[in-house]
């Protein structure tokens, strides 16, 4: 199924949440130096798709192959290992850390172990090798100035910067974000385009988004679930008119680049 070029493939995933099939046979490929598009009505499996590749729900059928090879659906303390860092909707910063101890927990062996114990045993060394890396995380996604302030005093536009910040200091190769544009303005939203088009050179991205102009500005194909199945796949200009989703999904706005 996958070639030179596929970073990711999964074929056939399920997932069953009781009686209620939230993922029903999905395939989807990620391709290297990509931004994969995965859209869809609220409810749809989109997040869900991100949490088996999280390792956070269990599939029930499907396969998954990683750069030309099939493995195991990871485990999250095995996520930074396979290449692999993913934002949450809700950021997820802990606030009575600095920006960037909270950027320095993204880290592969920091990853492994609880918050309490995260920094003991680092030799001030390491410790300050991480902290570059922290900062070079930061400076990346033009969130330097703020490394030494609480998490609790940024604004929610400097949290979205420093979730991705923290994704960034493993170097993933796949990095899957989660509504990363919720709740941003239009110039921030601007940032954010711009910053992707830069981090496709480095890691090949999914990217789970409801505000379809930015979808279609940065995504190079797309998927569209619907009551948990894949509908579509294709070119933007493919998805946009495809008619099943105008009806699910994009409505009357499928002509044009609003929400």
């Amino acid at each position: 199924m996958a070639d030179h070029a596929t970073v990711l493939s999964i074929d056939g995933l399920s997932v069953n949440f009781g009686g209620l099939k939230a993922l029903n046979k999905v395939n989807l490929e990620l391709r290297k130096g990509e931004v994969l598009g995965l859209i869809g009505p609220n409810g749809a499996g989109k997040t869900t798709v991100f949490n088996a590749l999280s390792g956070i729900v269990p599939p029930a059928e499907g396969t998954l192959e990683l750069f030309g090879k099939k493995v195991q659906w990871p485990k999250p303390h095995q996520l930074v290992h396979r290449g692999i860092a993913r934002t949450l909707q809700g950021v997820g910063l802990f606030p009575d850390l600095t920006v960037s101890e909270n950027v320095m927990l993204g880290a592969n062996h920091l990853a492994r172990t609880g918050l309490t114990q995260s920094f003991l045993g680092l030799t001030r060394k390491d410790e300050a090798a991480l902290r570059n890396r922290a900062q070079a995380a930061l400076e990346r996604v033009y969130a330097g100035s703020v490394s030494e302030r609480r998490a609790d005093t940024l604004s929610y536009p400097d949290t979205k910067r420093v979730s991705i910040a923290r994704a960034l200091i493993s170097e993933p190769k796949i990095l899957l974000l989660d509504e990363p544009a919720g709740g941003l303005s239009a110039q921030d939203i601007e940032w954010f385009n711009a910053l992707v088009g830069n981090l496709k050179s480095v890691t090949s991205i999914i990217i789970v988004e409801h505000h379809m102009d930015v979808v279609m500005s940065i995504c190079d194909r797309i998927s569209v679930l619907n009551f948990g199945e894949v509908i579509a796949s294709g070119s933007k200009e493919e998805v946009r008119s495809n008619p099943a989703v105008i009806e699910a999904y994009l409505g009357s706005h499928a002509g044009d680049k609003k929400r």
